[in-house]
């Protein structure tokens, strides 16, 4: 049989990888749909490597985006996130990534989905399928095309680029309950041993469950490589997780949570600290106002996704939440979050209605880049 070609690209965005796709180069059946990405990035592998197929066996490499002209009448580019679980043949859509947002306005220019732009900044008015949220874009442009060069660092990344400014409106429940799913700031999560655990529940970004690294007897300065080799701990994190899931209403019962792996994630904060990023560099405890170390698809993240550093943001702004209580001080313009690649910053606004906490907007930087584009190849 003849290779299946499906015209795509390998993209960059933030400190994630993913294959971008048209929605009108795809099935329109959705189990047929799934099972092309699947197999395109190497899904399922009982190996865990892809080797057969273009996923990079991480949960920041296994990531798939769709992307079609918008139907909103306010919005530019509709798209959707699927995050690919590499020991199976399944796609989680329950979320969105807030990296490979930064890549979404550059991909749209590249296929021609907006008017043609000059020299400067053009604003790409996204549509976040997922979860039902507009983002602005602002991608720097040169004679229409994206500009990729720049001296913009961000942590996790080894190449500098050109920043693109990410604004995410009302980025909270999409209920319109506020961003905590419960009411509460702290909440008490049961786990499978009948132990209980302390947790704060957030629905910003994405939902995320906090606990404090001290409850976990968790040392918040350590590198990725040394928490993921903690099995022990990893499994905990994971019985954190779908107790949270639970408590959240994101799934009726732990199977149902267990499978829904993308989302929530599980963050571990902890007071700012000296610390030493996994490049070398070193960071005082005064150019932090705290740490972080979140849990990505059952493994410690590399550096930080951005869906979390909004929640973490938000979470920081509710009094009593355990987000809050890691702040020594308040912080002065954007929070500064320490990760193990380094330091990320994102500035929020929060208010209170009717005794509800509302995330207006959250506004991150990030870059992005193209890194291969042409023909996907599938077999016949």
């Amino acid at each position: 049989m003849p290779q299946i070609r499906i015209p795509a690209a390998w993209m960059r965005g933030g400190t994630s990888k993913g294959v971008f796709l048209l929605a009108s180069d795809l099935p329109a059946e959705p189990a047929e749909r799934d099972a092309q990405l699947t197999r395109l990035l190497g899904s399922p592998d009982p190996y865990g490597k892809q080797i057969d197929g273009l996923g990079g066996a991480t949960s920041s490499t296994s990531k798939v985006v769709i992307v079609a002209p918008s139907q909103q009448p306010d919005c530019d580019v509709d798209y959707w996130f699927g995050q690919v679980l590499i020991d199976s043949g399944r796609i989680d859509w329950s979320g969105n990534c807030g990296n490979l947002t930064a890549a979404v306005g550059p991909f749209a220019l590249w296929r021609g989905l907006l008017p043609a732009a000059g020299d400067g900044e053009v604003n790409v008015r996204l549509w976040q399928g997922n979860v039902g949220k507009r983002i602005h874009a602002r991608v720097p442009v040169h004679e229409g095309r994206p500009v990729e060069d720049g001296k913009f660092a961000l942590d996790g990344v080894a190449f500098a680029s050109a920043p693109i400014t990410l604004t995410f409106l009302d980025p909270g429940s999409a209920e319109g309950g506020g961003i905590l799913p419960t009411g509460r700031a702290v909440d008490s999560l049961t786990l499978d041993d009948g132990t209980q655990l302390d947790a704060s529940l957030v629905s910003a970004g994405n939902p995320m469950v906090f606990v404090s690294a001290h409850a976990l007897g968790l040392d918040a300065t350590a590198s990725q490589a040394t928490l993921n080799a903690d099995t022990p701990l990893r499994a905990r994190c994971e019985q954190i997780r779908i107790a949270g899931a639970l408590a959240m209403g994101l799934a009726d019962t732990a199977v149902a949570a267990a499978e829904r792996q993308h989302t929530p994630k599980v963050a571990v904060v902890a007071p700012p600290a000296d610390c030493v990023s996994v490049d070398g560099r070193r960071f005082a405890a005064s150019d932090l106002d705290l740490l972080t170390r979140v849990v990505s698809m059952g493994a410690f993240h590399h550096a930080i996704p951005g869906t979390a550093a909004i929640a973490i943001a938000a979470a920081a702004g509710v009094p009593g939440s355990l987000v809050s209580r890691q702040l020594q001080r308040d912080p002065v313009g954007p929070l500064r979050i320490g990760h193990p690649s380094g330091r990320s910053e994102v500035g929020v606004t929060t208010h209170t209605n009717q005794g509800r906490w509302l995330l207006e907007a959250a506004v991150l930087r990030r870059s992005a880049r193209l890194l291969m584009d042409g023909w996907a190849c599938l077999p016949g």
